[in-house]
């Protein structure tokens, strides 16, 4: 997202002295241990999960439920058609972003303690003030290609941290290393990933890292992924099993000053917060879901690029934020595919020789429900890890196994 995407007043700016020093709660491991006993009785099963994989909700979470059959929206071609008037795509093209970084931090990693962004802090939608996060020594903030740089230009550039610790991701927005070992962002928010969130995720109104409130981390794309499921299809006919994220400029999002939001901003689920959208209200909302159609022809596409086009039809994208570049991959700093190994870059969706370009007129949007005027009152979830009962909880097994249902 750009800096500067979210609304000046979104969100009320507190000082660090507003607040109590709090810490976020410390990360969940129990539930990795009890998967690798049960992949270990139950057979058959998919190979375990990948060291470093993306990190994923359970199975029941709205982003990886499948929308294939999903209905589509009454107005979708309306929407649809003014999305395409205004421009369609950021830069008018599906273009792919390459610049996030997800490190795995270990038990034992170093932590920093989150203090101010000198432009505020977004409250109460993220974690207090004095709240901590690890930070291994070989976290890289986005942007950056040095491993282990934490610094970032955070008062002009996204700069997000992403952390992934047991069952717990880290996603800090606005970020930079501060003084001794504290780290100065604008949010950050936490997730357990073993949890299953309500239909308002952390909180209605509430921000996260990614401006609709979502995660950002389970909705990226990266080549361990892509290589993962031509591991069992090498043809392209598998999919990586979740929605991806993807952005469009603000001016092309729908407001809607009737719904009484602040200066007509909207939303629909599965987003709990919208961040400045100004486009006509015959365009698509922040948060909506769209969905790849089936008739697309992917000739002349790689077998690489055939996995996302296919994971663009079973499970969809979701507008996240404002900006112009409508993808968003995780980088290969950390993976062992590289995507040079996969042949694959960030114009494959548009400047593939023989391929068609994949538009906004390629996708119907899914009807997920009435549009959201945005008051910006967020009144965030208390939401906890799940018990468990002898060991097990209701359908956990599923997200220990790399099979899709």
């Amino acid at each position: 997202m750009g800096i500067f995407s979210r609304s000046t007043v979104s969100r009320p700016v507190i000082s660090s002295a507003a607040l109590s020093s709090t810490p976020s709660g410390a990360a969940r491991s129990l539930r990795l241990r009890l998967a690798a006993v049960v992949l270990a009785l139950v057979a058959p099963i998919s190979a375990p999960l990948a060291a470093e994989e993306l990190p994923s909700f359970l199975r029941q979470s709205v982003f990886m439920e499948s929308i294939e059959s999903a209905p589509r929206h009454p107005d979708s071609a309306s929407m649809i058609a003014t999305l395409s008037g205004l421009g369609g795509w950021g830069l008018g093209r599906m273009q792919i972003d390459f610049s996030l970084h997800v490190v795995h931090a270990a038990a034992n990693s170093p932590t920093r303690t989150i203090v101010q962004h000198p432009g505020g802090y977004y409250a109460p939608d993220c974690e207090p003030l004095g709240s901590t996060m690890p930070v291994p020594t070989n976290a890289t903030i986005e942007g950056q290609t040095t491993l282990g740089d934490i610094t970032c230009n955070h008062t002009g550039a996204d700069c997000h941290l992403l952390v992934v610790q047991g069952d717990t991701l880290f996603e800090a927005y606005a970020s930079t290393a501060g003084t001794g070992s504290t780290l100065e962002t604008l949010c950050l928010a936490v997730w357990h990933l073993d949890a299953i969130y309500p239909d308002d995720l952390r909180g209605d109104h509430c921000t996260s890292a990614d401006a609709a409130g979502f995660p950002m981390a389970p909705l990226l794309f990266n080549a361990d992924e892509i290589a993962a499921s031509l591991a069992q299809d090498a043809s392209g006919a598998g999919d990586i099993g979740h929605a991806i994220r993807f952005i469009l400029p603000n001016a092309y999002m729908a407001n809607d000053p009737s719904l009484g939001g602040v200066d007509g901003r909207l939303y629909v689920r599965p987003a709990t917060h919208a961040g400045g959208p100004s486009g006509p209200v015959g365009s698509v909302p922040y948060g909506v879901r769209l969905r790849l159609k089936s008739s697309f022809d992917d000739t002349g596409y790689s077998t690489a690029a055939k996995v996302i086009l296919n994971t663009m039809k079973r499970y969809g994208i979701v507008l996240s934020d404002g900006g112009n570049v409508a993808l968003t991959a995780e980088s290969d700093l950390y993976t062992d595919t590289s995507w040079a190994d996969l042949g694959f870059g960030p114009h494959v969706f548009w400047d593939t020789d023989g391929a068609s370009a994949v538009e906004v007129t390629d996708f119907e949007v899914i009807d997920t429900g009435e549009r959201i005027g945005e008051t910006y009152n967020c009144v965030p979830n208390n939401v906890q890890a799940p018990v468990f009962v002898d060991l097990f909880e209701t359908g956990g097994l599923e997200r220990w196994s790399t099979s899709v249902p």
